[in-house]
């Protein structure tokens, strides 16, 4: 599931999750018929059908690469979270204590006068430290640092679950040290990809000359950085050959790997991120690896100070000066994603101060903002899911009984996580000061990547949550078997004076939330994950390949999908939350098919049980992006567009074409034969 961030407030909304007859008003009108364009007929585009009416009087603002529901959301959590800042930054707090912490660090963001005033001082060491690099160890030192402070140079490392052994803590070697957002923009030859290739040099000029070298340099530096990344995206893997866990699990003996890489000073890096003690290493790209290993040589001292110097500047470029922030978002805002000017800053610092310190002010959100009844709700809606999940694995046509015995098994087995956890995570250690807003980033950094560090050696803490509870989004982990549905999930906006009907809720949080999560666990990687969360084949042959020869027909259906000029949707690469969108809805819709709302068969807003269903299904995804935002989303994005987010599963449902009416010759029209029907 691929949503923002969440709506918070809105008590009188959630004061209804324990009223068993929910209504919505009489007298207001209702939000999904007023979003129906009446001029487009269901069978030709539904998306458009459901959404139009909205999107024709909510065009997408300057400041934003899309709009809509999450939108919408977004701009409503932003209101509350900067009260909550607001008020901290005002308050006489105790040095440590949370509301200082929050309070602080929201007032250094936006203090734009010291930011200005400063410039680039407060990373004045860092730059002399490169200056002072004297051979590739050095530099291989100085990136680990990087990789603590702001951004992952050269490669991407991270502690994770073994994916063979669920329990243990493991360190993951990964490609990675690109400034473009995906291999392919190196390398496709569309227009559009290749505008943006040749403006990316001129975008790290630019950079240069903003710390202070002239034209002449500033371009040979330039250079230097394009033809490092260059050499690293020809030996990347592509964004869909990276979704076989198999093929991306190659696990080392730390000394046999650094054999194999012996210019490379794994150990010297290693060690500057304060994993001396390692053991052992999984690797998913051994051959990025042996590439680092000769690219070690093949650069000079000179150009690897130049790419760390990049990888500074481009990872604290959002909290420095004006000049350097500008021309950083004048290239990832508006040439890659068309986004015609910067959000106002209380909202760019607002979301900042949550995403470092999300774990403070969920703790307030929940006390304060967070009416009783939401986890009541979402796990009546989760298990509801889960039983009808049950049902129809029991059923398949296709499975053997042997591989439905083990399916269920997981499926028993997955934990469900709602709401908010019950244990925050301790930031006592992060320290916080008025000072400058750069310095304030460079240790939450610090704090949160040495708390990722710290889980080396130690067991994996299945208690822990990896998204706040006021995030609005999902997901699904196969190292623990667990979905986790933050509290926010519940809102639904243009619902404020009773709760949406089980019809709405059903399709959003049943279907693409609960249910998507679900499938994701039988997905083309969830199931290659046993019950224990390890990777292993619990597949009989047979089964295994009818399930692969479903899983295809999937790729085949939207790889047809074109998305922005001549952009086809990826449907390799997509293809895992395209499985969880098919799975997620329908299971939505059996779940509700149990509901007294279904069985009632009544009408709402002038729509029957079965319309708003659908309709509540399209406006789960009601997203307008900008043609810029769309083409950067087909690169590099394992979700498809909004669009057909809601198309690509509802076309394969038969109950769809008879609620709607939809025929063959209609544009969405997909023959039966082509139907995918998995879970």
């Amino acid at each position: 599931m691929n949503k923002l961030i969440c709506l918070a407030a809105a008590a009188t909304m959630l004061a209804a999750c324990n009223n068993k007859n929910q209504t919505t008003s009489s007298t207001a009108p209702d939000e999904l018929v007023q979003h129906i364009d009446s001029a487009v007929k269901p069978g030709d585009d539904f998306f458009m059908f459901a959404n139009g009416k909205w999107f024709a009087s909510h065009p997408i603002p300057s400041s934003e690469r899309s709009n809509g529901i999450f939108r919408t959301i977004s701009d409503t959590i932003n209101a509350t979270i900067l009260q909550i800042c607001e008020n901290a930054a005002t308050s006489n707090n105790t040095k440590g204590s949370n509301e200082q912490k929050i309070g602080d660090y929201y007032f250094s963001g936006m203090d734009t006068a010291t930011i200005e005033k400063e410039g680039l001082q407060p990373l004045k060491n860092e730059f002399t430290d490169i200056d002072n690099l004297k051979d590739f160890n050095d530099v291989m030192r100085y990136a680990a640092h990087l990789h603590i402070i702001c951004g992952s140079p050269m490669l991407s490392m991270y502690i994770n679950s073994d994916d063979k052994i669920s329990s243990k803590n493991a360190i993951f070697l990964w490609q990675g040290g690109l400034g473009l957002p995906d291999r392919d923009y190196y390398f496709n030859n569309d227009q559009r990809t290749k505008s943006i290739r040749e403006e990316y040099p001129n975008h790290l000029k630019k950079m240069f000359v903003l710390m202070g070298e002239d034209d002449s340099k500033a371009a040979a530096s330039a250079a230097d950085i394009y033809k490092v990344e260059l050499a690293l995206a020809k030996v990347s893997r592509k964004i869909e050959d990276l979704r076989d866990p198999f093929k991306n699990y190659n696990k080392y003996e730390l000394k046999a790997f650094e054999s194999k890489v012996n210019n490379l000073p794994l150990n010297t890096f290693l060690s500057g991120v304060n994993l001396s003690n390692a053991d052992t290493v999984i690797v998913g790209q051994p051959e990025f690896f042996e590439y680092l290993n000769k690219a070690a040589k093949e650069f000079t001292i000179n150009q690897w100070k130049n790419y760390l110097r990049w990888n500074l500047i481009h990872g604290m470029a959002p909290y420095l000066n004006s000049a350097i922030e500008s021309e950083n978002f004048r290239f990832y805002g508006t040439i890659l994603n068309g986004t015609k000017e910067q959000r106002p800053r209380w909202k760019r610092v607002v979301e900042d101060t949550n995403g470092q310190l999300g774990e403070l002010i969920g703790q307030v959100y929940v006390e304060k903002h967070l009416p009783k009844g939401t986890k009541d709700k979402l796990m009546e809606i989760g298990n509801a899911i889960k039983a009808v999940y049950r049902e129809r694995m029991m059923q398949l046509d296709w499975m053997s009984d042997a591989t439905k015995q083990k399916a269920v098994k997981k499926l028993d087995a997955i934990i469900m996580k709602v709401g908010y956890p019950d244990k925050w995570k301790d930031l006592s250690a992060m320290e916080i000061e008025r000072t400058a807003y750069v310095t304030n980033v460079i240790r939450a950094n610090q704090w949160h990547t040495n708390y990722m560090l710290n889980k080396y050696g130690k067991p994996v803490d299945r208690t822990e949550w990896d998204m706040t509870p006021q995030t609005y989004n999902a997901y699904y982990n196969p190292s623990n078997n667990e979905i986790v549905v933050p509290a926010c999930n519940i809102i639904v906006p243009g619902y404020e004076k009773s709760m949406a009907d089980d019809a709405i809720l059903y399709s959003i949080i049943g279907g693409s939330t609960f249910g998507h999560e679900f499938t994701h666990g039988f997905d083309d990687q969830g199931s290659k994950y046993d019950e224990f969360g390890n990777l292993n084949n619990w597949w009989t042959p047979e089964d295994s390949a009818r399930f692969y020869a479903k899983t295809d027909a999937v790729v085949k259906q939207y790889d047809q999908y074109v998305v922005v000029d001549s952009l086809h949707i990826n449907g390799n690469q997509t293809q895992g939350e395209n499985i969880a969108d098919i799975g997620g809805i329908a299971m939505g819709l059996e779940a509700f098919k149990k509901t007294a709302q279904y069985k009632e068969n009544k009408n709402i807003g002038g729509l029957n049980p079965s319309q708003r269903f659908f309709l509540g299904y399209a406006y789960a995804w009601m997203v307008n992006m900008r043609p810029e935002a769309l083409a950067t989303r087909v690169l590099t994005d394992v979700h498809s567009p909004a669009k057909f987010r809601v198309i690509g599963p509802l076309v394969n449902m038969p109950y769809f074409y008879e609620t709607f009416g939809i025929k063959e010759g209609d544009k969405i029209f997909l023959p039966e034969n082509q139907r995918v029907h998995i879970w």
